[in-house]
Parts: structure tokens; C-alpha cells; sequence
């Protein structure tokens, strides 16, 4: 059956016959709703993800007892949960199909968003709990590993570099926009009592004694959540690739290229995302102490807005020039940054802060570039539902850079840690080049 003008089969919506890269077998119209409807709720899995890197540096203000390792870890924890998840969900497109597999992923977002509407509002909330609470957030970084592959069945090869970049980089917004909107609405009892009462908040280094209604940073959200649920049950529909269960799929682990993508895309997300987690918290322990400190919760959002941005935009450039000579550039980028905020981590007044914020905005924006440049060249190197399973292992690779880079921060010191991240960079730089990049490249992409 000719996917255009066809009609799914009611009970599955199933897309026969679909095939983007053939004359008549593509339909741009159900490839671009397809895209908007999932991109709306990865973007919501973003926000569940990092709900708590909002949430992490002020909860002791809230009457929470938690020591600098402890913050480091539940900060850490959805980076964990995320990347172990998105290796089960890296398996689910062709099994389940995107219409199911969209509509469910979203649904079970609902844990996370009003489970830490509960917790805030109770400091005797033991530790363990709030661990328990960050490992549901992953399920927010979960869906990435699903709704990318499926995402990229629905174009032609040549579009999805700027497909791919659109929903990851957009979906990427999620982190910056519950940071960015958390201190607003948790500062307003938008719902009412009905649905809980205020938080007493103190800050005796600023002077700050006041009431706050933390649990709205969860419940905000709830609302969209149940719009994506409707959107994507009643609007998607599944292409059907050749996959008879898990072990049909586990043939990209005999590919060196699943390998080496693995290691750009550490570098790249792995970096976008272990910072995002962390940089508020990162802010709050290397300036907290100063007077006129910055406040974390007013900066934390520029570095994941930075490298989204970039992700958006480097898609359809990486279209156009290729993915492996961006990715090279995102690798030697990561360095140059990174080496350059290894020396503005001993500050000695709030004054510091200026230079160490810029380094951070040049390391998003390099790990922006090349969150979407690997994601041109992916579907490049690998056939179609190849192409998919190595997108969704790499992104679960990569989402363990939160759960990394906390539990580094807690243990190695900054500047070596910096410095470490820079070496990191310089070999994934190497790698794009010879591999990708230069004229005589295994497989120019």
C-alpha cells in the first residue's frame, strides 16, 4: 500500500509501504506532524529529566539537610536512571511503534512531576526518597533513546540532519526552560492552597525569610503533559521496520562505527548534559560563599539554552557541509573551552565569576554544535533501522553524563576534572577527523 494518501489501518496506524527515500512512498505532511507532536513531548521528558537540577540548590533553604556530596548525587541520580533507561528504550521503536511508544513514554512522566510536588513539601523526606524521586526523573531522559530512532524513520536521509537537529535541540530547551520558569513559579501560589500550603524559605547570608510554593515546579507541568498524552494517541501514526524483538537488533555492536559514534556522542551530549545538571550547583559551591554571590538559579539556564540554540541551528548547516567536519570542530572547541575554565575555578571574590560563566557558554555552545553534527552522520554511516539503534545507544551512553560528572565533582577536583574533560575532547577530535572529516575518511559523513 502507498503511504501517501493511504489510510493506516484504524486499529494500529500502521504505515505501510512507507519509505522517505522513494518517489511516492513519503508523505511530509504525517513526517512533520509526526515531528511537532514528539518533539512537544520530548521536550516535556527534558523538563521532567531536569526538574532537579532546579530543584537541588535550594532544597536546603527549604529546611533539607543535605551536604555538598549528598546535592552532588541527587543531582547526578536522573543521569543515571536516564542512561540505563534509554538502553531499554532504544529497543522499543520498532517493537511498539511511535504512536504507543510516544503516548506511554509521556504518560509516565506523571510520576516524577507530582511525586516532587510531594517531596519538597516535607524537609523529614529521607534522602533515599529523594534519590528514588531523581531516578523517575530519568524517565524524562528515558524517552530520548526511543522517540529519536522512531523520529528518524519518518525522513529521507537527506532531511535528517535537520530533523533530527529540530527535535533533539528544541527537546534540549526543556533543560534551560524548567530552570529558567522554576524560581518564577515557585514564587507565586499559582494554584491555590488547595494544593498544598506554602514552604517557609530561608537564606540568612542574603537575608531572605519568606514563604514559596515549591511544589508548583512539578504540577506546572502536569497539564501539558496530559495534552501530549491526547495529542500523540489521537495524531501519530507507526512505521513498521523489520525487527522481530531485541536480539534482531543487537547486530550495530558488531559495527566499529557503533563504537566511535559512541565516544563523539559522549563528548558532545555527554558534555551538554552532565553540565547541564551540574552548573548550578557547580556556581552555588565555587561562588556561594563570596558576598554578592551569583545566584545559581539565575544563570543555570544560559548553558543549556546556549547549546540548544546551537543544536538547532547546527542541523541544517551540518546538512549542507557534512556532520563530520562539525563534529571535529565541536571536539576541538570542548577543549579550548574547557582548558581555558580550568583556570577560573580558585576565585577569589564574586568578581571571578564573569570569566568563568563565559568559559561554561563556550563549552555548551561546542556541545551544542555537535549534538546535532553526530546525528547528521549517523543515519549517514548505518542503513535505516541500524541507523536507529546506534541513535538510541549512544544517546543512552551519553544521557549517563549528569550521573558522571556528579559523581566525578564530588570526588576529583575541579580543575583536574576540567582538564580531564579537554583530553576527552582532544581524542573525540582526532577520531572525527580521521574516521569522518578529511578527504580520504573511512566514511566521510
Amino acid at each position: 500500500m502507498n503511504a501517501k494518501g493511504s489510510k493506516a489501518n484504524d486499529s494500529s496506524k500502521w504505515l505501510e509501504g512507507w519509505d522517505p527515500n522513494e518517489e511516492g512512498k513519503w508523505d511530509s505532511k504525517i513526517s512533520w506532524s509526526t515531528l511537532w507532536v514528539t518533539t512537544y513531548a520530548l521536550t516535556l521528558g527534558f523538563i521532567s529529566w531536569f526538574l532537579v537540577s532546579a530543584l537541588a540548590p535550594k532544597l536546603n533553604n527549604l529546611g533539607f539537610d543535605l551536604s555538598k556530596k549528598e546535592l552532588y548525587w541527587l543531582a547526578a541520580m536522573p543521569g543515571l536512571a536516564g542512561g540505563g533507561l534509554r538502553l531499554i528504550w532504544m529497543f522499543l521503536p520498532p517493537i511498539l511503534g511511535t504512536r504507543k511508544l510516544v503516548t506511554y513514554s509521556t504518560a509516565l512522566l506523571l510520576l516524577p512531576l507530582i511525586g516532587w510536588s510531594v517531596a519538597v513539601r516535607n524537609p523529614a523526606t529521607p534522602f533515599i526518597g529523594l534519590l528514588a524521586l531523581g531516578f523517575l526523573s530519568g524517565l524524562g531522559g528515558g524517552v530520548f533513546s526511543g522517540f529519536m530512532p522512531s523520529t528518524s524513520y519518518f525522513f529521507p536521509k537527506s532531511k535528517q540532519g535537520m530533523a533530527l537537529g529540530l527535535q533533539a535541540g528544541i527537546g534540549n530547551f526543556g533543560v534551560s526552560i524548567v530552570q529558567f520558569v522554576t524560581p518564577f513559579i515557585v514564587a507565586s501560589a499559582m494554584f491555590g492552597a488547595t494544593l498544598g500550603a506554602p514552604q517557609h524559605f530561608v537564606n540568612k547570608d542574603k537575608g531572605i525569610d519568606t514563604f514559596v510554593w515549591y511544589q508548583n515546579a512539578g504540577l506546572l507541568w502536569v497539564p501539558f503533559v496530559l495534552v501530549s498524552v491526547f495529542l500523540a494517541w489521537t495524531m501519530l501514526k507507526s512505521v513498521p521496520i523489520k525487527a522481530r524483538g531485541v536480539s534482531d537488533q543487537l547486530d550495530i555492536f558488531n559495527n566499529k562505527h557503533t563504537w566511535l559514534m559512541t565516544l563523539l556522542y559522549v563528548m558532545t551530549f555527554g558534555t551538554f548534559s552532565g553540565f547541564s545538571a551540574q552548573f548550578g550547583l557547580l556556581i552555588k559551591n565555587l561562588f556561594g560563599d563570596f558576598a554578592n554571590a551569583p545566584d545559581p538559579v539565575k544563570f543555570a539556564f544560559y548553558g543549556p539554552l546556549i547549546g540548544s540554540a546551537a543544536r538547532v541551528i547546527s542541523g541544517p548547516i551540518a546538512d549542507r557541509l557534512g556532520g563530520g567536519i562539525l563534529t571535529f570542530f565541536s571536539g576541538a572547541g570542548i577543549a579550548v573551552a574547557s582548558v581555558f575554565t580550568a583556570f577560573q575555578l580558585s576565585p577569589q571574590s564574586s568578581d571571578d565569576f564573569t570569566s568563568f560563566f563565559w568559559g561554561m557558554m563556550a563549552i555548551f555552545l561546542f556541545a551544542g554544535v555537535g549534538n546535532a553534527s553526530t546525528f547528521k552522520q549517523m543515519p549517514m554511516i548505518f542503513a535505516p533501522r541500524q541507523a536507529g539503534g546506534v541513535i538510541g545507544w549512544t544517546g543512552a551512553i551519553a544521557a549517563f553524563g549528569p550521573f558522571v560528572f556528579g559523581v566525578l565533582l564530588s570526588f576529583v577536583a575541579p580543575k583536574s576534572f576540567f582538564l580531564g574533560i579537554a583530553a576527552f575532547a582532544i581524542i573525540g577530535a582526532g577520531v572525527a577527523w580521521w574516521f569522518y572529516a578529511r578527504a580520504l575518511a573511512e566514511k566521510r559523513s
